[in-house]
């Protein structure tokens, strides 16, 4: 008896729990047509509904967003900031998820279009495109940014005189351990790697400091497989993906997949790629596409390497940023021209998506990133 009542506590306790939470959107701009800053949604899973909650102003097209582990604070970079760059900090409020402005550093260079945070959430790593350098800076107890501890400049280029002229640092993306940080410069067909230290804020050069992608390529974003062995880099230049085996030793990558197209054969027009992600389960890839102005859908065999299964038009053009929900129900779409982002639903059997035929209208949305709040 007394077990039973136990359970059915457990489970009103439970059910309280999932009544009580909430799933907040986030929403990172450009600050064109109207765009005020950040936009905040709540997110009700059961319909695909988003409905907007606040707006935090910032003119400084606070483009790429990043959550705190604990989930009490959010990050943003300010892409339109002057030429040392800036991020912002932002404390999230426990039960209504709205934001709240805490202090703003530079970031070292001009364009930062990408933050990301470590596990421990002592460090943000800021990728500066237009400057070319890669920023550390340190986080502290009350989620307050630091004056950077260090900020890395490159050097070298590639074969499109356009856009490889000189380094584009893109993104840095922590390895599952946090371990390592890969830092992927489009500029040069490179992607850094190096050993992390939160105690001095500080990295290093790993072991095998970078890796190379096809030259004229342009590695731009990357995703790791859930079980941490592979790496997929978005070849922005080319359309394309290539795959990496992973040392969860060393941080080391070794290509076994380059080129990989993830455009129909018989398209012509222009396109880049932009942003990638896996399913949860680690069976599907997703890539986006802005020109074709779809998401490529792709299967993932066991041995790591990736095949190109098909299509899912996204809704709106220029498809930069999207977000594979964590539960692996739903993805989300951000149209930066169309000004819109639409609701799919993910097949977790097939990997194929669905459009609900939900959608919000946001001006110029870049990034999107989804927490639960109490």
């Amino acid at each position: 008896m007394k077990s039973f009542l136990t359970t059915i506590l457990c489970l009103l306790m439970m059910s309280a729990y999932a009544q009580s939470a909430k799933e907040i959107l986030y929403v990172g701009t450009y600050s064109v047509r109207g765009s005020e800053g950040i936009y905040v949604f709540e997110f009700d899973r059961a319909t695909g509904n988003l409905k907007q909650m606040q707006t935090v102003p910032n003119d400084k097209s606070p483009s790429f967003l990043a959550i705190h582990p604990s989930g009490k604070y959010l990050y943003s970079v300010n892409e339109g900031a002057d030429k040392n760059g800036g991020v912002s900090a932002y404390a999230i409020e426990p039960k209504t998820g709205n934001l709240n402005p805490l202090n703003q550093q530079p970031s070292k260079g001009r364009g930062p279009c990408h933050v990301s945070v470590d596990q421990t959430g002592k460090l943000a790593f800021v990728s500066n495109y237009g400057g070319g350098t890669f920023t550390v800076l340190p986080i502290k107890a009350d989620g307050t940014l630091g004056e950077p501890t260090e900020s890395m400049e490159y050097t070298g280029s590639g074969p499109n005189q356009q856009r490889q002229e000189k380094p584009h640092i893109h993104s840095a993306t922590l390895s599952p351990d946090n371990r390592f940080v890969y830092v992927a410069d489009l500029g040069s067909d490179k992607v850094y790697i190096y050993d992390i230290d939160p105690a001095s804020g500080k990295v290093k050069p790993a072991a095998t400091p970078f890796v190379s992608v096809k030259p004229g390529s342009g590695p731009r974003h990357l995703a790791i497989h859930p079980n941490g062995r592979y790496v997929y880099v978005v070849e922005e230049l080319t359309s394309a993906v290539a795959t990496f085996k992973r040392d969860a030793k060393t941080g080391a990558l070794t290509l076994i997949q380059d080129n990989v197209k993830t455009l129909p054969a018989d398209f012509s027009g222009n396109n880049t790629s932009a942003d990638i992600h896996t399913d949860p389960t680690g069976k599907y890839l997703y890539q986006s596409n802005r020109g074709y102005n779809a998401l490529a859908i792709l299967s993932i065999a066991k041995d790591g390497t990736v095949t190109l299964m098909g299509q899912q038009p996204t809704g709106g053009k220029t498809p930069r940023n999207f977000m594979v929900d964590p539960k692996g129900q739903y993805v989300l779409a951000a149209n930066q021209e169309t000004d819109n982002i639409t609701v799919f639903r993910l097949d977790p059997k097939t990997g194929k998506l669905t459009d609900t035929g939900k959608s919000v209208s946001v001006p110029s949305p870049v990034c999107l990133k989804l927490m639960t709040v109490q």
